[in-house]
């Protein structure tokens, strides 16, 4: 997986003059658009859209400062459609406008080409099993939240705290199979997965039952499923989890990720701060 990845890679630096396609990079990694976004953002910390922009205004920086190329040509040929949308862009990455850059020769930033690489450290193993699932709803209450990806998110904090405790046991009682009781699910996720883009966040339970009336229900497809176990600190632990999962089971199993909610199961304890977790996503068999 880690080598289709990086002749992804290649085939974007042959391209920054180009159109770049997410699906054809997909076809050239051997795996689908959505795995592709989801594996580059976990490895590379940043969206796969961000990367090639960053890459691009490399390049445009060091053409600003080297080349007798009109400003214009520049933009035209790393995919701006305007003067002004190229100036703005290149201001955001390199804290200064192309026409002041040219004329001060001044100190631009830089976007280093990617390559990944699998470090084995083998300390520890990771405990997880995949589960064929038939279809299901997942009922609860929903809300638009931000993405957030360390620290605790305090629109999802502010949104269950706002819950009637009546309505988490009615909800609790319609919970009739795995993952069992309340759950977090997150879905409608941005492709990007950047910081601050919207998903909507269900605190709900996954249920054969229709849902009552004040809430909502989310319809899932039958499908395989891979359930991460850990335990530790919250929220670091599941946060970490949830980065592992993509930078090492991903590369190192046979699956990759599908459309489809996120589910996590958590169990608190409020006297330790401990949280134990399962972490539900939907996968796969990644094409050989």
């Amino acid at each position: 997986m880690l080598e289709r990845l990086n002749q992804a890679m290649e085939h974007i630096e042959c391209r920054l003059d180009q159109d770049i396609e997410v699906a054809e990079l997909a076809r050239v990694a051997a795996t689908s658009e959505y795995h592709l976004r989801r594996m580059f953002s976990a490895l590379a910390g940043m969206p796969l859209s961000e990367y090639i922009r960053r890459r691009r205004l490399t390049l445009a920086g060091a053409d600003v400062l080297a080349s007798r190329t009109t400003l214009l040509e520049i933009a035209v040929r790393y995919g701006y459609g305007s003067g002004e949308a190229f100036a703005r862009a290149f201001r955001a990455m390199h804290g200064v406008g192309p026409n002041e850059a040219r004329r001060t020769g001044a100190a631009l930033s830089s976007q280093p080409r990617m390559a990944f690489r699998l470090v084995v450290e083998g300390s520890s193993s990771m405990r997880y099993r995949v589960v064929d699932k038939a279809d299901f709803s997942v009922v609860g209450l929903k809300k638009r939240v931000p993405l957030v990806h360390a620290g605790p998110n305090q629109a999802i904090i502010d949104f269950v705290r706002g819950i009637d405790p009546q309505i988490v046991e009615r909800l609790q009682r319609l919970s009739d199979q795995e993952p069992e009781g309340i759950v977090a699910v997150c879905d409608d996720l941005d492709p990007s997965r950047a910081e601050g883009t919207e998903l909507d966040y269900y605190h709900a339970v996954i249920t054969s039952a229709a849902a009552p009336e004040g809430t909502t229900a989310l319809t899932v497809p039958a499908g395989t499923w891979a359930v991460f176990a850990t335990s530790g600190p919250a929220p670091q632990a599941i946060q970490e989890l949830w980065r592992d999962v993509f930078t090492e089971w991903f590369p190192s199993n046979p699956y990759r990720s599908r459309t489809g909610p996120e589910i996590l199961r958590t169990r608190l304890s409020p006297r330790t701060g401990e949280a134990d977790a399962e972490l539900w996503l939907p996968v796969e068999p990644e094409l050989g």
